[in-house]
């Protein structure tokens, strides 16, 4: 068990501060209060973040957290941390570790016992997600789907029958594939694309998939994608499932793995299923 009270130990801290994703306004009172007292700031670019902090006029060293390289930029900043510095960790835009990198390091302050603290800010997934239109609760972040089409597809396949509301990330020369990809997999459900969030050509553009596929040809920016979940409830019948059990058990799957899997395929309590079986086996 890891127990920690960020503000009542002398631990070193990693401090997780999110950046504008488009209105500099939106930068918070803390989150420049935080870089302000830190050692030093890792960031995902060093020109990037270095206009950001002249803007805020932020006098500190800045070093480079690579996600490509993430496991050696890891081991640099646990050094920094046990040398005595306080870390924070920026992403050139939103909240770090989300679609950005972050994770490893982390985990990694987590497991040696240093002061692991997030900072409120900006996030577009949130952003995107609440002025939608569709239901907030339950949601999944998915982030950017694989960027090619058969993998894609397959991604897509996963997430078909979630009830949730999903919420992707696209690039804009992406964004028309992906969505005709969203067609063929979920159907024709309901979508908003949120682009350009919090800058002068902020847009929401809510319809249904094949609606909103019509204006895609020359839409830019960073963009929040935000599906509706499967809302169909799926009736499987009695003997439908006695049905999938005795088709596995003809070609020699033991009745017990049998009932696992179809239990499984279907979403349905094992239990459930077992005691199905049995009582038309012993009707039988």
């Amino acid at each position: 068990m890891n127990r920690q009270k960020s503000f009542e130990n002398n631990n070193q801290t990693l401090f997780l501060v999110p950046t504008p994703i488009g209105n500099l306004s939106e930068m918070t009172p803390r989150a420049i209060e935080v870089l302000n007292s830190v050692d030093i700031i890792a960031c995902e670019d060093t020109r990037n973040s270095g206009q950001l902090l002249k803007y805020f006029n932020i006098k500190k060293k800045l070093i480079a957290y690579e996600n490509f390289n993430e496991v050696n930029s890891c081991k640099g900043i646990i050094k920094l941390l046990e040398e005595g510095n306080n870390v924070a960790l920026i992403s050139d835009a939103g909240y770090p570790l989300i679609n950005d990198p972050g994770q490893r390091v982390v985990s990694e302050a987590v497991d040696k016992g240093f002061n692991v603290v997030s900072i409120s800010g900006c996030n577009a997934m949130l952003n995107g997600l609440v002025a939608s239109g569709l239901i907030v609760q339950p949601f999944i972040f998915i982030g950017f789907l694989p960027s090619g089409n058969t993998d894609c597809l397959k991604k897509l396949e996963e997430y078909k029958k979630y009830p949730m509301t999903m919420v992707f990330y696209e690039a804009p020369h992406r964004i028309k594939r992906m969505m005709e990809n969203c067609l063929q997999v979920l159907g024709d459900r309901k979508c908003c694309i949120a682009r350009e969030l919090t800058k002068l050509h902020e847009e929401y553009i809510r319809g249904t998939i094949s609606e909103v596929i019509e204006v895609l040809d020359d839409i830019k920016g960073e963009m929040v994608v935000i599906v509706e979940g499967n809302n169909e409830i799926d009736t499987v019948s009695d003997d439908d499932i006695i049905t999938k059990v005795n088709e596995l058990v003809s070609i020699n799957v033991s009745k017990k793995d049998a009932i696992k899997r179809v239990a499984k395929e279907l979403n349905i309590n094992k239990n459930y299923v077992y005691d199905l079986v049995n009582k038309v086996s012993n009707n039988d």
